[in-house]
Formats: structure tokens, C-alpha cells, sequence
């Protein structure tokens, strides 16, 4: 039987201590249990002290068979490996999320082909937020939590209820060992050893002729301290995909409007967006003539908090002012928790309302104006004896693969509005109307053609733009990128945590010495985690402040007197 196979048979020591089955140095006195082991002489397999772990159980059940797998650190390390190589999957393209305004089912195969095409369809464009991905962060954290409590828990107990006094064997088969003859009594032996110990910074446990000293235990737990952070950061990092927890959305701000901030009472105003170029003379060599580079651009906010008829699309909602800043690139607008960082900016007027005239196509007879917003307009329209009842808007107008008008755009890029007109010469059930708010030739000429494909029929009513004062454009457009990450401060509380188990696990170490003086002979042995080379050099030198001239290799396994 190898030493990490569990024990089947009787585990009771020679003296009188039962041991739990898998238990492979007794608990007590430190004797090997198993016969191979107990006639062996080679070192003695420290780990946990020996104690069983639950991992160990040797017909274990189906929950125990759970427990098995996840406790497992060679499956531990697979599902690491399987998750970096999934993150690694995860940038061969950029992500959906890193993009403003995209359509992500023709995006990947125009820009990346094919390979582009396989990526999207796969959902490897989304994959930090896919269901595979996450299933392995859970796992990870299973494997965690079970590893730690399979090993955390034996070597506790074996910590906490160690005996003073132990089997010969014990010492004898550690790393470092001493064993010579003596005269005197053991207590004496016991006595004159204690002070050097404490000089050494040493607890020290004594019992008659036998000694326990040991220092600097805290930094076994180091690796379960690192084991604590990782569990905080994975459940923090999880956390984030929880509703209200976490916000990136990349949003449009024309300048001069206030838009709402999705899945929140907020409201972002861009007073007025600013940007200035770098002159040639201050260009590199190799742009100049051939691009404009932005040197500064700023947004002037205002962030509203809603505070009444905040979900009442009928009435206007009433806003108060909670933040003001001028947002520039690294200098973002926070507030409770969410920033807004500048993103973008696009120069391009964007429309924002016209003020149409409906006009008798025939006679040019105009039957009076009203305004009509892109943004949130009104349903209903009076306009002399005429009514109009605007049924569907499109922001971006285009057609799709069945001939049907749909928006590709939340953004008022080629807008298209269909009214239902009523009044005099006019149908019972009204005509319907597609109106083109930008008027030009090419437009116009789609215009009436949609008209005619949906069944408008004979059309002796236009809405018309007068001039430019009937128009109204904003400037330009700010993007900004607005976050919401409650849970970061957790992510950064478990990544200090794992500083902290590091700190702990590398720069201390866990040093005992056990000592028993019987029938004139001094038997030494003494372990440690790591820094073999250090604790053996601060061995000889606390033999030699109790008259023990011993040389540093001779208390190498097997070693003796100098």
C-alpha cells in the first residue's frame, strides 16, 4: 500500500490511540500505521501530519464521490487550464461589448470573413458572459471552497492537538534529526535547551524528558488565506452579472438633449460638446496633410436624478440636478458609484425636430405647421381640417429581407415616420403617409415610391419644409461610456486577500522541533514547510548555545554527532 492510499484496516496504535480510517501517522504519538511504512526508513510523508481527510473514505457514497472529484487538485488545475484557453478563445476577436452601434450578425463575417462568421455563430463574440464560461468559474469556485475544507480541516486538528511527547520513529525519520547519547537527567536536557528555543522566537511545550517547540504556525493557513481571496473575487466577479450590480453601455448624447440612462432613474444633459484638433504645426511629420488628430475634447454634463412620473411615458418626468462636470478623456463623471467616461464624439448634425407644412400637393394650399421631434413626438397631429395619427417611427429607415420598413438604428441617422391622415377627400379609414423629414431629390423619389408599394394610392397631400428655421440640428453628438461596478470593491477586497495569503505563505515559515531525552538518549527531530537550508543553520545554532558542536550536514537524515 503506497503511502496516499487510505487505510482499510484497523487503525489503533500501539499506544491505545484509534485513529480514523486513512489516518497514516497516528495521531498521538506520530507512529506510522502502515506495516510497509512502519519499516521503512526513508522520510516520513508530513502532510496534514498524517491526519485522514474526508477525500479518503474508502467506500464513499455518491455525495462523497462529488466531494472526491472537486477535491481533486489535478482537476482543479484542468478546469484552470479549460478556462484559460476559453479566455484565450475569447480575444482571437474583440468582443460584442467593446463596440457602439453595431450589428453583431453581419458585423463579424463583413469585417473578419468567415472565420469572423464561425466566431459570432459559435458565441465566442460574447464569451466572458456565456453560459460555458461561467459554468467553469462556478466550478473553479467549487473546487476551491471543497479543496480547502478537505485540507484546512485535518490539518487543523492535526495543529491544534499535537502531543509533546512522540515515537521514536517519528523523530528519527524526519528530515533533520540528532540522536546521541547524553548524561544527565532528562529534565535537566529539557531545561537547557528551553531558553535558547525562546531566544529563537520558539513556543515551548515541555513534559518531563520530552519538548515540543514550534514557531511561526500562522503561515500554514497562507494557502487557504489565498484559497479565501479567490473564492471572494470569483463570487464577486459572478456578482457582476447581476441585475443593478453592473452596467458598460456605450450611449449617444446629441448635444443640447437629455437622454435617460438605461435601467436607472438617472438623466445625462450634454450642455455642449468641445473638441479642438492639433494644428500641422504640431502634427508628426507623417499625418500631416493627411488626417486631423483631436487634441482635446470635453463634454459639459449635467446628471439628473428622476423624482416624480418617472415611468409615466404621458407626462414629463421631473428631474433634479445631482452632478455636474465637464467630462474629458481619464476625468470621468462619478456619481454613487457610476462614471461616465468620455467614449467618442461624431461632428455630424443630427436632427432633432422639423416643423413640417401639409400642403395640397395640386393647389400648393398649406394647411398650417407643426412640430414633430425625433425623439419622443406626439401621436396626434391638428393641421387644418386634417388629422394626423402617427402610427410607427423609424429612426433609421430601412427594409428588410421581406420588403418591410424596420429601424437599423436607435439613432436618427434617415428617420421616416408613418402617419394615418383623416379629413376631408379622404377615405374613411384615412390614408397613410411615410414622411421623410430630409427632403432631398433621391429621398423624395423613395418616398413616393414606398408610398405607392404599401398602397397609398392617390396622394394630394405632402408634408413640406419650408427653409432651415423650420429645422432643428444638433451640433454634434458626444458618446460616452457609462459603468456601473458595485461589486469592484469586492474584487479588489479578494485580490488584497490573496496578497495576503501570499505574504504570509512566502515569507514565514512553519518550524517545530521535537525533542525526547530517555534511557541516555538525546533524540532530535525537526520539520519545516520550506527554507530547509535556513532552519537547519538555526538548529546547529541553538545546539551550540547548550554545548552541542554539531556540523550542519550531520543532522541530515541518519546524521549524528560531529
Amino acid at each position: 500500500m503506497s503511502k496516499h492510499e487510505p487505510l482499510i484496516s484497523n487503525t489503533k496504535c500501539e499506544c491505545g490511540h484509534q485513529n480514523p480510517v486513512g489516518t497514516v501517522l497516528c495521531e498521538a504519538c506520530g507512529k506510522p500505521l502502515d506495516e510497509k511504512e512502519e519499516n521503512a526508513s526513508g522520510n516520513l510523508e508530513m502532510r496534514y501530519d498524517g491526519v485522514a481527510r474526508r477525500s479518503q473514505r474508502v467506500s464513499p457514497g455518491v455525495i462523497d464521490k462529488i466531494w472526491n472529484f472537486f477535491s481533486s487538485v489535478k482537476i482543479a488545475i484542468y478546469l484552470i487550464v479549460l478556462t484559460l484557453l476559453g479566455a484565450m478563445l475569447g480575444t482571437i476577436f474583440p468582443q460584442e461589448g467593446t463596440f457602439l452601434n453595431i450589428d453583431a450578425s453581419t458585423y463579424y463575417e463583413q469585417t473578419y470573413g468567415t472565420a469572423g462568421n464561425i466566431y459570432y455563430r459559435l458565441g465566442l463574440s460574447h464569451t466572458y458572459e456565456s453560459w460555458w464560461f461561467v459554468t467553469l468559474l462556478v466550478m473553479i469556485g467549487a473546487s476551491l471552497v471543497i479543496c480547502s475544507l478537505d485540507r484546512v480541516l485535518p490539518l487543523y486538528k492535526a495543529l491544534t492537538r499535537q502531543k509533546i511527547r512522540k515515537h521514536r520513529q517519528f523523530l528519527t525519520r524526519q528530515k533533520l534529526t540528532l540522536n546521541t547519547e547524553v548524561e544527565g537527567e532528562p529534565e535537566e536536557w529539557v531545561a537547557r535547551i528551553v531558553q535558547p528555543l525562546k531566544k529563537k522566537g520558539y513556543r515551548v511545550r515541555a513534559e518531563g524528558g520530552a519538548l515540543l517547540a514550534e514557531k511561526h504556525r500562522f503561515s500554514r493557513w497562507g494557502p487557504y488565506v489565498i484559497h479565501i481571496g479567490l473564492i471572494i473575487f470569483l463570487l464577486a466577479v459572478l456578482a457582476r452579472g447581476l441585475p443593478g450590480l453592473n452596467m458598460d453601455q456605450h450611449l449617444a448624447f446629441p448635444q443640447g438633449e437629455t437622454v435617460r440612462i438605461p435601467d436607472t432613474s438617472m438623466y445625462l444633459k450634454n450642455e455642449k460638446f468641445t473638441v479642438e484638433f492639433y494644428s500641422e504645426e504640431e502634427m508628426p511629420e507623417e499625418f500631416r496633410g493627411k488626417k486631423t488628430l483631436p487634441k482635446l475634447y470635453e463634454t459639459k454634463a449635467v446628471l439628473y436624478e428622476c423624482t416624480a412620473d418617472c415611468s409615466d411615458p404621458s407626462k414629463e418626468p421631473q428631474l433634479a440636478e445631482v452632478a455636474r462636470h465637464n467630462i474629458q478623456v481619464n476625468s470621468p463623471l462619478s456619481y454613487q458609484g457610476m462614471k461616465a467616461y468620455q467614449f467618442d464624439y461624431d461632428l455630424t448634425p443630427v436632427l432633432r425636430s422639423v416643423q413640417p407644412d401639409l400642403v395640397n400637393a395640386s393647389t400648393g394650399e398649406s394647411y398650417g405647421k407643426f412640430r414633430l421631434d425625433m425623439k419622443n413626438p406626439q401621436r396626434s397631429f391638428k393641421a387644418g381640417p386634417y388629422t394626423l395619427e402617427l402610427k410607427e417611427k423609424y429612426m433609421d429607415f430601412g427594409l428588410n429581407e421581406e420588403g418591410r420598413p424596420v429601424s437599423t438604428s436607435p439613432y436618427p441617422n434617415a428617420p421616416a415616420f408613418l402617419f394615418l391622415i383623416h379629413g376631408p377627400d379622404l377615405p374613411a379609414e384615412g390614408q397613410q403617409y411615410f414622411y421623410f423629414p430630409k427632403q432631398v431629390d433621391k429621398e423624395r423619389f423613395q418616398q413616393v415610391a414606398i408610398n405607392d408599394k404599401l398602397g397609398g394610392g392617390t396622394r394630394f397631400l405632402e408634408l413640406e419644409v419650408g427653409s432651415m428655421t423650420d429645422v432643428d440640428f444638433s451640433e454634434s453628438t458626444t458618446y460616452l461610456n457609462i459603468r456601473v461596478d458595485r461589486a469592484m470593491p469586492f474584487v479588489w477586497i479578494g485580490a488584497g486577500i490573496v496578497m495576503l495569503g501570499l505574504i504570509l505563505g512566502f515569507y514565514w515559515q512553519h518550524r517545530r522541533i521535537w525533542l525526547i531525552v530517555e534511557d541516555g538518549q538525546l533524540v532530535l527531530g525537526g520539520h519545516t514547510n520550506k527554507n530547509w537550508f535556513g532552519f537547519r543553520r538555526e538548529l546547529v545554532s541553538i545546539l551550540e548555545q547548550i554545548d552541542m558542536t554539531v556540523d550542519d550536514k550531520s543532522l541530515d537524515n541518519g546524521g549524528g554527532m560531529a
